[in-house]
């Protein structure tokens, strides 16, 4: 009988899985049509299409170029992104057993962003390698968010439990000092570098090409591939830390596995379309509530729903102000911003 419950839940979370990579697929779809420049359905499907050698019907030459060369690039950078922020956010908070807990919350977001800032104005002036500059700003981003998540977790421990207020108000310390410190670097910076950070304060994906396409595939992918396999023990420290080290789990090395790479996602995340916010709190929160608390379907639920969140917000961005473009980190916060406050309503009514 249990091993029939268990199969049975096994195929509704296969199901659950199967039913947000479809919803995925049709907004890829349009977000690969839709924007300044349309491209009608069946012209879309058939440049897909010709693409792996198969003919549908005809399409023009520029049709083809900005669904290759400009939105497949960009569709492909949201759907990491954000599919990367979606499992991160709900590790951390799986990890912190905290709810409240989001990349941005807690320090990733801006410390990555700091050390972004910091290796576009020094670099430039030390080296002139391309391999330099593509390589060393996702991973000096990683080493900022690296370092200001730790810095809050140390905060936050008491007694070796993660007390939730301290947890809040070390990341809101963290986040000040962060930007203090960016604000202090682009006043020696130019003119160039002051533009830049616009692109790192208001998220953007505009700048997503084939280029960036490999090293985000790595560098954001097989982190969160370690994150899936890290699905029982999140369970199992969901009951606490003790119980989690009586059932087995090597619950410091669990930490640090989960640290590492969601701070890797992070800031490779950050260092390529600048910081969005509250994907990372939304996504997790929508899969728990909608699906339960199992990390095995939250995990990979939070990636492909946190992929389609990016997608959508992104084609709203591309689409509302037609012929220019709206930041796509002003999409995220407008949605984030009230299920945050919603969710501190709600977290307040259970209180009492």
């Amino acid at each position: 009988m249990n091993f029939a419950l268990s199969h049975t839940k096994i195929q509704r979370q296969n199901l659950t899985l199967f039913g947000f990579g479809l919803v995925l697929v049709l907004v890829v779809i349009a977000s690969l049509s839709l924007g300044a420049f349309s491209i009608p359905f069946p012209q879309t499907l058939a440049i897909l299409f010709d693409q792996i050698g198969i003919t549908t019907g005809t399409f023009e030459v520029q049709q083809a170029n900005v669904l290759l060369q400009i939105r497949m690039p960009r569709v492909l950078m949201a759907m990491l992104v954000g599919g990367g922020l979606g499992i991160a956010g709900a590790a951390l908070q799986g990890m912190f057993r905290n709810p409240l807990v989001e990349p941005g919350l807690i320090g990733v977001s801006t410390g990555s962003a700091l050390f972004a800032v910091i290796f576009m104005v020094l670099v430039p002036t030390i080296s002139s390698l391309a391999w330099i500059k593509t390589l060393g700003l996702p991973l000096f981003a990683f080493v900022g968010g690296l370092i200001c998540v730790t810095a809050v977790y140390q905060l936050s421990k008491s007694q070796g439990r993660t007390d939730a207020a301290t947890l809040i108000l070390a990341g809101v310390a963290i986040n000040a000092l962060a930007a203090a410190l960016i604000g202090l670097v682009l006043f020696f910076a130019d003119d160039s570098a002051l533009r830049s950070f616009t692109f790192w304060s208001l998220g953007d994906l505009g700048g997503a090409t084939w280029a960036k396409i490999p090293v985000s595939l790595t560098l954001i992918g097989v982190p969160s591939i370690l994150l899936l396999f890290n699905s029982r023990q999140l369970n199992a420290l969901a009951l606490g830390e003790q119980e989690a080290f009586h059932m087995g789990v090597n619950v410091q090395q669990v930490k640090v596995r989960l640290l590492v790479s969601s701070a890797l996602i992070v800031g490779v995340g950050v260092s390529m379309v600048g910081m969005i916010g509250f994907v990372g709190l939304v996504v997790p929160h929508l899969i728990r509530i909608l699906f339960g608390a199992d990390h095995r379907l939250v995990l990979p639920g939070s990636f492909l729903l946190g992929a389609i969140l990016m997608n959508f917000a992104d084609l709203i961005a591309r689409v509302i102000v037609i012929p220019a473009e709206m930041p796509i980190g002003v999409i995220t916060a407008l949605i984030g911003a009230p299920f945050f406050i919603w969710l501190i309503f709600n977290l307040n009514k259970t209180k009492n």
